[in-house]
């Protein structure tokens, strides 16, 4: 966050409101109070005027109503009015300075009888309309402020009639200036100026402490604010009162306190959840609400084979490959779940898709969680119990149809007292019932260790001599012509192991071979000394398995050649029971083959650990 300058801090918006506030409030009270003085002056100086008029008409009227002598004797009206004139309109106590600029006593022929001005005397004034009225018909004005002609300066203007009872004598004109009053408002509001300026000085001043005051733990909070952003809540913000600006810093320390909790369970929360994604076998895939990928687990981008960063924003539905099943998102609800094909031409891949809708606290659609698990040995597992049912049912119907076909012919058809079909019949029901006796007992047997009910009695005996006895056994049944290979060590070798299982695992391998084994081959049994284990091989010289098949024969019931097997009265389990008795022992078994040239079974054994002083 870019750090707040002072022209855009809240410290000088403080300020300024502070400074304007008084600025306006000095504004108000000095245009009222200049607005009041300025009356109040103007109102004194026009009472002295007219007091100083009242008494100076006072005198001209008696100064007219006096009776002058023809003969030219005594003193004249204009004498006497000039001299009235130069008494009553002259300097004011008041103001020591002339209350009049000008003044003027004007007969009834606008005749200038006095005046403050020596010059005018004696001269007739004529365009005046006040003077007019006042002489004809004795109106007297209520007296303005004129600017006086040719100059700047301000004049109260006033025309006073003389009146002799009903009759206009004369007139009294005057101008008295008005500049000291309102060289006096100049003054006045220079000083309230400057105290204004002042006050301004002192309440930037003022409103700078105060700003400080309260944007201090403004600051703090602002600086602490950004820590938290940062998830950084060890500190705190400091408290300098119990105003609202304190019970806010305490109610902030006391939401960094709560935020600093529940952001630990928050990263706890998380932690775990991470851990679970992580640790899954199952992938998890989320979406938002347009149905397209926010995040996804490794165990999600193992089983896809795309990774999150070329998933994200991309839609589940194609990366899943099911845009032909759903056409919204939000059908996938009503789905529940999809197995969706991923196998290729080597191999089968199959993948289980659960998905789960993400609402909001008002019921709407937010996103998915899908759950996608690998359900490939799962269906390889149902795949086989299928076909293991169907074996099986194939298995025992055909020696069952077969008894039932010879014994209907001893019953029915007379045969019984045949005597040389009769042994015959009965030889063929004989070989198919232990037949079906011998299958019966090899599923048992992988049922018990499927179930691990098959108890192994393990010992720690020499193998060598085993083998031997073995193969001793077989060569002594044999009635083919088949040459048995022999390449085992002259030596000791112990192994802990189930010895009758072992040897019904070599019993298995060697019959097959012998069975597959064309008159004249060799049988070749080899042991070989590995470190930490034996391996045991049994090649033949028969006609090979296809390598596409060659892990296929440990599979239950699986034959390469059917008629064969079933002809040399094989059940299609010994192989598969093997592998389960070498994978008992820790061990494994397993083939190779070329078509034409035979097959090898091998399997290893774990060597048992040397005690130290042994010398076996």
């Amino acid at each position: 966050m870019n750090k707040v300058s002072f022209f855009q801090s809240i410290r000088l918006k403080i300020i300024v409101i502070l400074s304007l506030f008084l600025l306006l409030a000095i504004q108000v009270i000095g245009t009222y109070f200049g607005q009041q003085l300025e009356s109040s002056l103007l109102k004194s100086h026009k009472e002295n005027v007219e007091d100083r008029l009242q008494v100076l008409e006072t005198n001209l009227v008696e100064a007219f109503r006096e009776e002058r002598s023809d003969d030219g004797e005594g003193r004249t009206l204009q004498e006497d009015v000039q001299d009235i004139t130069a008494r009553y309109g002259g300097y004011s106590n008041r103001y020591s300075s002339e209350i009049f600029t000008e003044l003027q006593v004007i007969d009834s022929q606008f005749r200038v009888l006095g005046s403050n001005k020596f010059d005018m005397v004696g001269k007739k004034i004529s365009g005046n309309s006040d003077i007019r009225l006042a002489l004809v018909h004795g109106q007297s004005d209520n007296g303005e402020i004129k600017r006086k002609e040719g100059t700047s300066d301000r004049v109260y203007v006033r025309t006073l009639p003389i009146m002799d009872g009903d009759v206009a004598v004369g007139v009294i004109y005057s101008e008295a200036s008005v500049e000291e009053v309102y060289e006096q408002l100049q003054e006045i509001n220079e000083i309230f100026l400057n105290g204004t300026i002042l006050a301004i000085i002192v309440s930037i001043i003022i409103g700078v402490l105060v700003a400080r005051t309260i944007t201090k733990p403004i600051t703090e909070m602002r600086k602490q604010a950004m820590g938290m952003a940062r998830g950084d809540f060890s500190k705190k913000v400091n408290v300098y009162g119990q105003d609202e600006i304190g019970q806010l810093a305490t109610t902030f320390n006391d939401m960094n306190d709560r935020l600093k909790l529940a952001n630990q369970t928050t990263e706890e929360e998380r932690r775990k959840l991470s851990s679970v994604l992580s640790n899954m076998s199952d992938g998890v895939i989320a979406t938002d609400e347009k149905g397209n990928i926010t995040l996804m687990n490794d165990p999600a981008t193992h089983l896809i084979g795309v990774s999150l960063h070329e998933a994200k924003g991309q839609p589940i539905s194609e990366i899943l490959q099911i845009e032909d099943k759903v056409v919204d998102v939000k059908e996938l609800e009503e789905v529940g779940s999809l197995t969706v094909d991923f196998s290729d031409e080597e191999q089968l891949f199959l993948i289980k898709a659960n998905f789960s809708i993400v609402q909001d606290e008002d019921g709407n659609f937010m996103g998915l969680i899908t759950v996608i698990s690998d359900v490939t040995e799962q269906e390889k597992v149902d795949r086989e119990r299928k076909e293991f049912v169907s074996n099986v049912s194939h298995e025992l119907r055909t020696p069952l149809t077969t008894m039932r076909s010879y014994l209907e012919a001893l019953t029915d058809g007379g045969a019984w007292e045949d005597k040389e079909l009769a042994p015959r019949f009965l030889q063929v029901t004989q070989n198919e019932t232990e037949r079906m006796i011998r299958l019966v007992n090899d599923l048992l047997q992988l049922s018990k260790m499927d179930h691990k009910e098959s108890a192994m009695y393990k010992k720690r005996i020499d193998i060598i001599p085993v083998f031997h006895h073995i193969l001793d056994r077989f060569e002594m049944n044999k009635t083919e012509l088949i040459h048995f290979e022999r390449k085992i060590p002259d030596e000791r070798i112990f192994v802990w192991v189930d010895q009758d299982k072992i040897t019904q695992v070599t019993d298995n391998i060697m019959s097959n071979a012998i069975k597959y084994s064309p008159e004249g081959g060799k049988i070749t049994f080899q042991v070989v000394k590995e470190p930490h284990r034996l391996r045991i091989s049994i090649s033949d010289q028969g006609l090979g398995i296809a390598r596409e098949k060659v892990d296929k024969i440990f599979e239950r019931f699986y034959r390469v050649d059917k008629a064969r097997s079933r002809e040399l009265g094989g059940t299609g389990l010994g192989l598969a029971i093997s592998k389960e008795i070498i994978e008992a022992h820790h061990g494994q078994i397993w083939a190779s083959s070329k078509e034409g040239k035979g097959t090898t079974i091998y399997f290893t054994l774990p060597l048992t650990k040397r005690k130290r002083g042994s010398k076996k």
